[in-house]
C-alpha cells in the first residue's frame, strides 16, 4: 500500500487525486437535507444517483451532528444503519462506504455486514471502545477535531490560534491511534465543530499548514454557516458558494471534499485538475 493509498475491505482508494465523498444522511433533523433519505428505497435512489454522479465514498449518517444537537445511543444508530447498510453492500457490493459512527458497538455489528470507513466526529471522546474495534477490524479512521459535543460546541471557541491548537490536538490523538494500532488516519480539521466562521475561514486559508500530520486531509464545509451566514442565505441557497469554497480547498490541498451534492463536486474536480496540467505549446 503505497502513501496516497486506504484500504477499505479489499479495495484500494487512491487519493494521488481528490476524493469526493457523498453524503447520505438517514435522519429526520440534519440542518440541510433533513428527512429527504428516511425510506428505504429513497436512501437507495440517492445512493445510486452520488454513484452515478462520480462519488468515490458513501458516507452514511444516521445522527444530526448541527450545532444543538444531541448524540443518540448506538442502539438508535443501528436501527437506522443496519437496513441502508445491509442494502447497500448486497446491491451496490462495489460501493465504498465510510459511516458516521462513535460506538465501538456498532462498528462491531455493522462490520459484520461489510467493511467501511469509520467517520467519528468526537475523536474517540464518547467512547474509547472505538479504538479497539477500528483496530480490530482495519477500518480506515476519519480524526474529526471538535472541542466538547454538537450540544455545546460553539460555546468552545476561544483558541489563540485555532489552526497551531487544532494541529496540536490532532497530534496528541494520532499517537493515540498508533498506539492502538491503527494506522490508515483521515484527518479533518472539523470545519463548523467549535469555530466561529472567521476561524473557519482562517483554517480554509491556512489548510496547507495540516501537511504536517502526513495524512489525508479531508474537507467538509458543504452548505455549512460558513457559506450561508456569509452570504446572507440559508443552506438551500448555499450551493454556489459551496463549490467556491470547494476550489479553495482543493487548490488549498484536500485531499477528500465531503459534500451534499456529488455532481457540482466532481466537476469543482475536473476544473481543479485541469488548473494543475502542465502548459502545452
Amino acid at each position: 500500500m503505497n502513501v496516497c493509498t486506504l484500504k477499505v475491505g479489499n479495495t484500494l482508494l487512491d487519493y494521488s487525486q481528490p476524493l469526493i465523498m457523498g453524503i447520505l444522511n438517514i435522519t429526520n433533523d440534519s440542518f440541510y437535507d433533513g428527512g429527504q433519505y428516511l425510506l428505504l428505497d429513497s436512501a437507495m435512489k440517492q445512493v445510486q444517483l452520488m454513484l452515478d454522479e462520480g462519488a468515490d465514498i458513501i458516507d452514511v449518517g444516521a445522527f444530526s451532528s448541527r450545532p444543538g444537537a444531541h448524540l443518540v445511543s448506538a442502539e438508535q444508530q443501528l436501527e437506522s444503519l443496519q437496513p441502508v447498510i445491509t442494502e447497500i453492500v448486497k446491491s451496490l457490493p462495489d460501493a465504498v462506504l465510510s459511516i458516521d459512527c462513535f460506538h465501538g458497538s456498532v462498528v462491531n455489528a455493522l462490520s459484520d455486514i461489510g467493511p467501511f470507513i469509520v467517520n467519528d466526529i468526537t475523536g474517540f471522546s464518547q467512547d474509547a471502545s472505538i479504538l479497539e474495534a477500528v483496530s480490530d477490524k482495519g477500518c480506515p479512521y476519519v480524526l474529526m477535531h471538535m472541542r466538547g459535543t454538537p450540544a455545546d460546541m460553539l460555546t468552545q471557541t476561544d483558541y489563540s490560534d485555532v489552526v497551531f491548537e487544532v494541529i496540536d490536538d490532532l497530534i496528541m490523538k494520532i499517537y493515540k491511534l498508533k498506539s492502538k494500532g491503527i494506522d490508515q488516519v483521515i484527518i479533518d480539521p472539523g470545519f463548523g465543530f467549535a469555530k466561529t466562521t472567521t476561524q473557519n475561514f482562517e483554517m480554509l486559508r491556512k489548510l496547507g499548514a495540516f501537511d504536517v500530520l502526513e495524512r489525508p486531509i479531508m474537507v467538509g464545509i458543504s452548505r455549512k454557516s460558513m457559506v450561508y451566514k456569509t452570504l446572507s442565505t440559508d443552506p438551500k441557497g448555499a450551493l454556489n458558494g459551496t463549490t467556491a469554497l470547494h476550489m479553495a480547498a482543493l487548490m488549498n490541498g484536500a485531499d477528500i471534499l465531503r459534500v451534499h451534492d456529488v455532481k457540482e463536486a466532481v466537476e469543482t474536480r475536473t476544473l481543479w485538475a485541469q488548473l494543475q496540467s502542465p502548459v502545452k505549446h
